[in-house]
């Protein structure tokens, strides 16, 4: 045997090319425990996702910012007094002010820089 015979031959890309939009929807179907192209409730994703309460959800994704020490206290603060879990406080604020209109939302912004 020569050293020749030891030569790694490389494998076949037997990958098949998949779009971007199919790419997340199989991933957001593993994530849900589907198989691909499983889908009995006629559901998409994005309806399957709506909504903020954590028991019906069941789709999260880790989130890190920054916020400042009088935001974290008053959060604490709210959390402690409505016994609700910061997450799902912010959650339920996050979509408050998405559905408020983009003067309102202007508005707001405006008055937290100062």
């Amino acid at each position: 045997m020569s050293l020749t015979d030891l030569k790694r031959k490389k494998p076949k890309d037997t990958r098949q090319k998949v779009s971007v939009d199919d790419f997340i929807e199989d991933a957001n179907n593993y994530a849900l425990g589907k198989t691909a192209g499983q889908n009995p409730s006629g559901q998409t994703t994005a309806q399957f996702l709506k909504g903020l309460d954590k028991k019906s959800t069941k789709m999260y994704r880790h989130a890190t910012f920054t916020l400042t020490e009088k935001s974290i206290s008053q959060l604490d603060e709210i959390a402690k007094t409505t016994k609700v879990a910061k997450s799902k406080i912010l959650r339920v604020l996050i979509d408050e002010f998405y559905q408020q209109h983009d003067n309102t939302q202007l508005t707001i912004l405006s008055k937290s820089s100062r």
